[in-house]
């Protein structure tokens, strides 16, 4: 095998063309005189055939004004096209890129070029001849398709894409269940159409598999042995720019841009969220007790320590234990205290 034929084909890098486009009003005003006068020329050369003088002359002058008026015209009235803010044009010539057409405005193309939109066409295509397109199954496509209509003009609006909620294992393996919303627009209009099938489609699939690969990297929320830990729950912010810049990495072949990507949905699956639950508590009754027995603790060495610097009492040792053991027992009890009187002492 030559070493020509073992290398494999590279792909073509689509850039933005502008157009040859002119005036549409002026286009528009100039076809329709000439139709107009080349009816009148017609109506001329049908006179010169009756008359017999000039019936050569009448009869070419007849054939180009007919012509003219029902072939040229109308033929060029198609290369009419009007464009309204945030909407573009791609164009394509006899198979080739010709261009695109993004400023809006009333204009005069090429009429032998064809507008292209895929999403246009994959709606076409996903239904029977004669169907009424409606909306695709999968909800992420929605507002897309909406902004993109079958009018073959491709959408330069900022677009929202909102997939369904996903089932992903987080770092330490726990099922959880977890939404993105993403904010994009088309930046390459080019790139969108001729490097991928479809480029809302293709968002979609790589928007579900950057979130895959960013969730198994955090865990959901913070252990016990590491109180600065990134997380889903309390990192929001810095997964939100990580998966930004994931899906970012993954649709720049397809000319897209991602303004912001963030969760907004974020939940242990069904199967362990009971678990989970009880271990929130717990670990929510583990801090409370143990911030009331520091308070506690403290309280009982400030409570000594004016006992003895007031001279109140003199505590020997066991009187001290006594009393530390009785407020603690107040302090840390969940209960409301019942007062004991004691009329005897301590060694009976």
């Amino acid at each position: 095998m030559s070493q020509g034929s073992s290398q494999e084909p590279t792909m073509k890098v689509y850039e933005e063309i502008i157009p040859k486009a002119w005036n549409g009003m002026a286009v528009l005003i100039v076809n329709i005189l000439l139709m107009l006068g080349t009816i009148a020329t017609m109506i001329w050369g049908i006179a010169l055939i009756d008359s017999g003088t000039h019936v050569g002359w009448g009869v070419a002058i007849a054939i180009v004004s007919c012509l003219y008026a029902t072939l040229v015209g109308p033929v060029l009235f198609s290369g009419l096209k009007i464009l309204r803010p945030k909407e573009a044009y791609v164009f394509t010539l006899f198979g080739k890129y010709y261009g695109t057409l993004r400023k809006e405005g009333f204009y005069f193309v090429n009429p032998f070029v064809s507008a292209i939109n895929p999403i246009a066409e994959s709606m076409s295509q996903a239904h029977a001849p004669g169907e009424k397109p409606t909306t695709a199954a999968n909800p992420a496509l929605k507002s897309a398709q909406t902004a993109a209509t079958i009018r073959k003009k491709i959408s330069l609006k900022t677009m929202t894409l909102n997939n369904d909620q996903q089932k992903i294992n987080d770092l330490l393996g726990n099922p959880i269940i977890i939404g993105i919303v993403v904010i994009w627009k088309v930046e390459n209009t080019a790139k969108a159409v001729f490097n991928v099938d479809n480029y809302v489609e293709f968002l979609s699939i790589q928007c579900d598999y950057a979130l895959r690969n960013i969730v198994r990297t955090y865990p959901y929320d913070v252990s016990s042995s590491n109180d600065n830990e990134k997380t889903l729950r309390g990192s929001s912010i810095q997964i939100a720019e990580d998966l930004r810049q994931e899906i970012q990495r993954r649709v720049d072949i397809a000319g897209l841009v991602i303004q912001e990507a963030g969760i907004t949905h974020l939940a242990y699956s069904t199967e362990i969220a009971a678990v989970m639950l009880q271990r929130q508590q717990a670990s929510a009754i583990i801090g409370a007790r143990q911030m009331i027995v520091e308070g506690a603790v403290s309280m009982v060495e400030m409570a000594l320590q004016k006992l003895g610097e007031g001279g109140v009492v003199h505590l020997d040792e066991e009187r001290k234990a006594s009393m530390v053991s009785n407020l603690l027992v107040v302090l840390c009890g969940n209960r409301d205290v019942q007062p004991v009187v004691n009329s005897g002492t301590l060694y009976g």
